[in-house]
């Protein structure tokens, strides 16, 4: 005979020690004790007597505790034990409640480590701990939808302004799903669905003096720049160097050989991970032994003004142009590689498979191979400091005559 819920309600326990038993039916029975009561279920399984726990009353009414009955009998009917089946789904959920977004970011953000420069991956941190962990960090990753990343995420960077970095991060929440699916902890990059969802940005590039009149106006006003002795190097290296300036403000004393006139930048802080070696103009060692009694006892070339030990802010450079008079629209840090890639093959005649290894982009031989970061280093060498004599002309005033490289 079927149970109601007023009997369920109403029944007391008879004080038997092993409590009183009320069927149900199809192997369901409630289970009145001292304790309380409880729904069980008894069923067998290859052979043997196994009891399955299907809730507390009242948190678990009649109506619950049939439906818990119903999905066992479904299981067992498929060949499933369905309190093997119960252990894995609480498991599972307590591995969804372990994972969240910030924990599985953060394995990812120390197994891919090696992947990326460590300025990159100091950047890339900040971004989901200011942007993103605030709002979805807590969700267990296996729960975050599409419209999550998108409303409190991505809509809140728009509602900032700051649509390009806004991309940006989805692009890291990508790469953080695509690693949870990898590790088997979701099925799918939720973000996939948000193409076009997003405010458009339109791609350009960084803005660069490329007019060489212009480059020598803006040589004469880096030299007269009365600024910190540290980012007046910073700024007159900036040109003759043309490395991304965060290669250029994380560089280190034990990577120079002034002697040698070579700046070997370790991989690991490389965009593509591979030792490049920087040839050193006359120019370039002048400016950096002038800067050995300011800078040389400790660790960066171009440590923090506030604290030596870190190397210099992002914006330092950017911000001296800024005061300099050079509007972001006009001139910034990443321009110097572009004002160098121009003129160097435009105006000088230069190599191009020269500029290009110079700039660390890959640069291939005849036969397709990629050539090795002493590649036409000799050559490499003297363009460098042709370059080098060349900003020193326009920086002069001289006319503006191209020459051809040798």
């Amino acid at each position: 005979m079927a149970l109601g819920d007023t009997f369920v309600r109403q029944v007391k326990h008879s004080g038997k020690p092993s409590g009183d038993k009320y069927t149900d039916g199809g192997g369901m029975y409630l289970l009145v004790s001292a304790a309380g009561k409880y729904w069980r279920m008894d069923y067998r399984l290859d052979g043997k007597r196994r009891t399955l726990a299907l809730g507390v009353y009242p948190d678990v009414s009649l109506a619950k505790a049939r439906q818990r009955r119903e999905k066992a009998r479904e299981q067992l009917a498929d060949g499933i034990d369905p309190g093997v089946a119960k252990r894995e789904e609480k498991q599972a959920k307590t591995d969804a409640a372990a994972n969240t977004f910030e924990a599985v970011s953060r394995d990812w953000l120390a197994k891919t480590a090696n992947k990326r420069a460590a300025v990159t991956q100091a950047k890339v941190t900040t971004w989901l701990e200011k942007d993103v962990f605030p709002f979805i960090g807590n969700l267990p990753i296996s729960t975050i939808r599409a419209k999550d990343v998108l409303d409190k995420v991505a809509r809140r960077m728009e509602a900032r302004g700051i649509h390009e970095s806004a991309h940006r991060i989805v692009q890291i929440c990508s790469q953080v799903f695509r690693y949870a699916v990898a590790v088997g902890l979701v099925e799918r990059d939720v973000t996939v669905d948000l193409r076009g969802a997003l405010v458009s940005v339109d791609k350009t590039n960084y803005p660069a003096i490329t007019d060489p009149k212009r480059v020598g106006q803006l040589m004469r006003a880096i030299r007269a720049y009365e600024g910190h002795p540290t980012v007046r190097a910073a700024l007159q290296l900036s040109p003759l160097v043309f490395v991304r300036p965060g290669e250029l403000r994380a560089a280190e004393w034990s990577e120079m050989d002034l002697d040698a006139g070579e700046w070997r930048i370790p991989g690991p802080r490389m965009k593509m991970k591979v030792e490049h070696l920087v040839p050193l103009s006359q120019q370039a060692v002048t400016i950096l032994r002038e800067l050995q009694p300011i800078s040389g006892h400790g660790r960066y070339v171009f440590p923090s003004i506030r604290t030596g030990e870190r190397c210099m802010s992002e914006n330092t450079v950017n911000a001296a142009l800024r005061g300099m008079g050079y509007a972001k629209e006009v001139m910034t840090a990443h321009g110097f590689r572009a004002m160098a890639r121009t003129i160097m093959d435009e105006v000088l005649g230069e190599r191009p498979d020269l500029i290009e290894h110079q700039l660390a982009h890959t640069v291939k031989d005849p036969n397709g191979r990629a050539y090795n970061r002493t590649a036409h280093l000799q050559a490499r060498r003297a363009m460098m400091q042709r370059w080098a004599d060349y900003l020193d002309e326009l920086a002069q005033g001289a006319k503006v005559i191209p020459f051809k490289a040798p």
